[in-house]
Protein backbone atom coordinates (compact mmCIF):
# COMPACT_ATOMS: atom_id res chain seq x y z
CA UNK A 1 0.00 0.00 0.00
CA UNK A 2 1.31 3.60 -1.10
CA UNK A 3 0.70 5.69 1.78
CA UNK A 4 -0.04 9.31 0.23
CA UNK A 5 0.16 12.98 1.45
CA UNK A 6 -2.07 15.72 -0.87
CA UNK A 7 -1.18 19.48 -0.43
CA UNK A 8 -4.07 21.74 -2.17
CA UNK A 9 -5.63 24.41 -0.26
CA UNK A 10 -8.68 24.15 -2.63
CA UNK A 11 -10.48 22.51 -0.59
CA UNK A 12 -13.06 21.11 -3.79
CA UNK A 13 -10.02 19.91 -5.60
CA UNK A 14 -8.16 18.79 -2.49
CA UNK A 15 -11.10 16.49 -1.72
CA UNK A 16 -11.67 15.80 -5.45
CA UNK A 17 -8.15 14.43 -5.50
CA UNK A 18 -8.65 12.11 -2.14
CA UNK A 19 -11.67 10.72 -3.71
CA UNK A 20 -10.06 9.50 -7.34
CA UNK A 21 -7.17 8.37 -4.86
CA UNK A 22 -9.02 6.55 -2.80
CA UNK A 23 -11.01 4.35 -5.51
CA UNK A 24 -7.70 3.09 -5.99
CA UNK A 25 -6.75 -0.19 -3.94
CA UNK A 26 -3.00 0.02 -3.22
CA UNK A 27 -3.11 3.69 -3.00
CA UNK A 28 -4.44 5.51 1.01
CA UNK A 29 -4.42 9.17 1.41
CA UNK A 30 -3.31 9.37 5.11
CA UNK A 31 -3.34 13.35 4.84
CA UNK A 32 -4.75 16.53 3.35
CA UNK A 33 -3.22 19.53 3.85
CA UNK A 34 -4.04 23.50 3.22
CA UNK A 35 -1.09 25.31 3.78
CA UNK A 36 2.09 24.78 2.78
CA UNK A 37 3.34 25.70 6.07
CA UNK A 38 1.58 22.06 7.82
CA UNK A 39 3.38 19.82 4.74
CA UNK A 40 6.80 19.19 7.14
CA UNK A 41 5.27 18.66 10.70
CA UNK A 42 2.16 16.48 8.77
CA UNK A 43 4.60 14.43 7.27
CA UNK A 44 6.89 14.03 10.51
CA UNK A 45 4.21 12.42 11.75
CA UNK A 46 2.37 10.27 9.28
CA UNK A 47 5.41 9.19 6.75
CA UNK A 48 3.65 8.95 3.97
CA UNK A 49 5.57 7.37 0.81
CA UNK A 50 5.05 10.29 -2.08
CA UNK A 51 3.81 13.60 -1.14
CA UNK A 52 1.22 15.40 -4.08
CA UNK A 53 1.80 18.89 -3.73
CA UNK A 54 0.11 21.75 -5.43
CA UNK A 55 3.05 24.28 -6.10
CA UNK A 56 1.07 27.58 -5.25
CA UNK A 57 0.32 27.15 -1.09
CA UNK A 58 -0.34 29.84 1.14
CA UNK A 59 2.47 29.96 3.53
CA UNK A 60 5.14 27.92 1.92
CA UNK A 61 4.85 27.35 -1.61
CA UNK A 62 4.94 23.54 -3.06
CA UNK A 63 8.85 23.46 -4.36
CA UNK A 64 10.21 25.06 -0.88
CA UNK A 65 8.24 22.36 1.10
CA UNK A 66 10.06 19.90 -1.05
CA UNK A 67 13.18 20.56 -0.88
CA UNK A 68 12.81 20.57 2.91
CA UNK A 69 11.21 16.96 3.25
CA UNK A 70 13.71 15.91 0.72
CA UNK A 71 16.20 16.98 3.70
CA UNK A 72 14.35 15.91 6.59
CA UNK A 73 12.11 13.10 5.13
CA UNK A 74 14.12 11.38 1.77
CA UNK A 75 12.42 8.72 1.55
CA UNK A 76 8.80 10.27 1.31
CA UNK A 77 9.06 10.99 -2.34
CA UNK A 78 7.13 14.25 -3.99
CA UNK A 79 4.87 14.61 -6.97
CA UNK A 80 4.10 18.28 -7.74
CA UNK A 81 1.01 19.08 -9.50
CA UNK A 82 0.40 22.71 -10.94
CA UNK A 83 -0.68 25.08 -13.65
CA UNK A 84 2.45 27.31 -13.49
CA UNK A 85 4.04 26.68 -17.07
CA UNK A 86 6.76 29.55 -16.48
CA UNK A 87 10.57 28.56 -17.43
CA UNK A 88 12.47 27.84 -14.14
CA UNK A 89 10.09 26.26 -12.17
CA UNK A 90 10.73 22.87 -13.63
CA UNK A 91 14.26 23.37 -13.06
CA UNK A 92 13.91 24.65 -9.64
CA UNK A 93 11.64 21.39 -8.90
CA UNK A 94 14.49 19.42 -9.85
CA UNK A 95 17.12 20.68 -7.20
CA UNK A 96 14.76 20.83 -4.88
CA UNK A 97 15.37 16.78 -6.02
CA UNK A 98 11.52 16.39 -6.65
CA UNK A 99 10.63 12.95 -8.34
CA UNK A 100 7.47 14.25 -10.74
CA UNK A 101 6.14 17.05 -12.12
CA UNK A 102 2.56 17.39 -13.82
CA UNK A 103 0.03 19.51 -14.48
CA UNK A 104 -3.53 19.91 -12.60
CA UNK A 105 -5.33 19.00 -15.71
CA UNK A 106 -3.52 15.68 -16.23
CA UNK A 107 -6.31 12.62 -16.43
CA UNK A 108 -6.41 10.71 -13.46
CA UNK A 109 -5.17 7.71 -14.52
CA UNK A 110 -1.54 9.65 -15.45
CA UNK A 111 -1.84 10.98 -12.01
CA UNK A 112 -2.40 7.50 -10.10
CA UNK A 113 0.41 5.78 -12.62
CA UNK A 114 2.95 8.87 -11.63
CA UNK A 115 2.29 8.31 -7.93
CA UNK A 116 3.19 4.84 -8.43
CA UNK A 117 6.20 5.30 -10.83
CA UNK A 118 7.06 7.70 -7.85
CA UNK A 119 7.23 5.80 -5.66
CA UNK A 120 9.55 3.48 -7.01
CA UNK A 121 11.87 5.73 -7.17
CA UNK A 122 11.29 6.55 -10.82
CA UNK A 123 11.16 10.14 -12.25
CA UNK A 124 8.01 11.27 -13.87
CA UNK A 125 8.09 15.21 -15.90
CA UNK A 126 4.77 15.98 -18.19
CA UNK A 127 6.74 16.35 -21.66
CA UNK A 128 4.93 19.42 -22.52
CA UNK A 129 5.78 20.96 -18.91
CA UNK A 130 9.51 19.80 -20.05
CA UNK A 131 9.00 21.66 -23.46
CA UNK A 132 7.86 24.97 -22.14
CA UNK A 133 10.60 25.16 -19.85
CA UNK A 134 13.09 24.09 -22.53
CA UNK A 135 11.56 27.49 -24.81
CA UNK A 136 10.84 29.42 -22.03
CA UNK A 137 14.56 30.04 -21.18
CA UNK A 138 14.46 33.86 -22.26
CA UNK A 139 16.49 36.47 -20.31
CA UNK A 140 15.58 38.29 -17.45
CA UNK A 141 14.44 41.75 -17.80
CA UNK A 142 15.81 42.67 -14.51
CA UNK A 143 19.11 44.55 -14.39
CA UNK A 144 22.03 42.50 -12.03
CA UNK A 145 21.06 44.94 -9.01
CA UNK A 146 17.50 44.76 -9.52
CA UNK A 147 18.18 41.20 -8.97
CA UNK A 148 20.38 41.21 -6.41
CA UNK A 149 17.84 43.69 -4.73
CA UNK A 150 14.69 41.53 -4.81
CA UNK A 151 17.22 38.65 -3.78
CA UNK A 152 17.95 40.54 -0.36
CA UNK A 153 14.22 41.55 -0.07
CA UNK A 154 13.24 37.69 -0.56
CA UNK A 155 15.68 37.03 2.56
CA UNK A 156 12.92 39.60 4.30
CA UNK A 157 15.59 42.23 4.71
CA UNK A 158 13.95 45.75 4.56
CA UNK A 159 15.22 48.67 2.48
CA UNK A 160 17.01 50.07 5.01
CA UNK A 161 19.15 46.71 5.47
CA UNK A 162 19.28 46.73 2.27
CA UNK A 163 20.08 49.70 1.65
CA UNK A 164 23.47 49.16 4.55
CA UNK A 165 24.59 45.81 2.99
CA UNK A 166 24.63 47.10 -0.37
CA UNK A 167 26.02 50.82 0.41
CA UNK A 168 22.81 52.27 -1.46
CA UNK A 169 20.45 55.19 -0.06
CA UNK A 170 17.07 53.71 0.94
CA UNK A 171 14.97 55.96 -1.65
CA UNK A 172 17.66 54.20 -4.47
CA UNK A 173 16.69 50.75 -3.05
CA UNK A 174 12.99 51.66 -3.11
CA UNK A 175 13.53 52.55 -6.92
CA UNK A 176 14.87 49.24 -7.31
CA UNK A 177 12.15 47.35 -6.01
CA UNK A 178 9.54 49.59 -7.75
CA UNK A 179 11.68 49.46 -10.84
CA UNK A 180 11.53 45.30 -10.63
CA UNK A 181 7.60 45.10 -9.74
CA UNK A 182 6.72 47.55 -12.61
CA UNK A 183 8.95 45.22 -14.89
CA UNK A 184 8.00 41.92 -13.92
CA UNK A 185 4.05 42.77 -14.12
CA UNK A 186 3.40 42.00 -10.40
CA UNK A 187 1.26 43.40 -8.17
CA UNK A 188 3.97 44.13 -5.56
CA UNK A 189 7.09 43.32 -3.99
CA UNK A 190 6.32 39.62 -2.68
CA UNK A 191 4.80 39.20 -5.99
CA UNK A 192 7.49 40.08 -7.96
CA UNK A 193 9.49 37.89 -6.06
CA UNK A 194 7.65 34.63 -6.50
CA UNK A 195 7.67 35.72 -10.83
CA UNK A 196 11.10 35.88 -10.12
CA UNK A 197 11.81 32.71 -8.52
CA UNK A 198 9.37 30.95 -11.22
CA UNK A 199 11.35 32.31 -14.07
CA UNK A 200 14.37 31.30 -12.78
CA UNK A 201 15.87 35.00 -12.75
CA UNK A 202 16.83 34.51 -8.86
Amino acid sequence: MIRVMLAEDLYILRRALASLLALESDLDVVAEVESGHDILPTARRLKPDVAVLDIDLPGVDGITAAAALHEELPECRVLILTSLGKPGTLRRALEARVCGFLPKDAEPARLTAAIRAVAEGQRVVDPQLALSALDGGHETPLTPRETEVLELAAKGEGAKQIATRLFLSVGTVRNYLTSSVNKLGARNRVDAIRIARESGWM
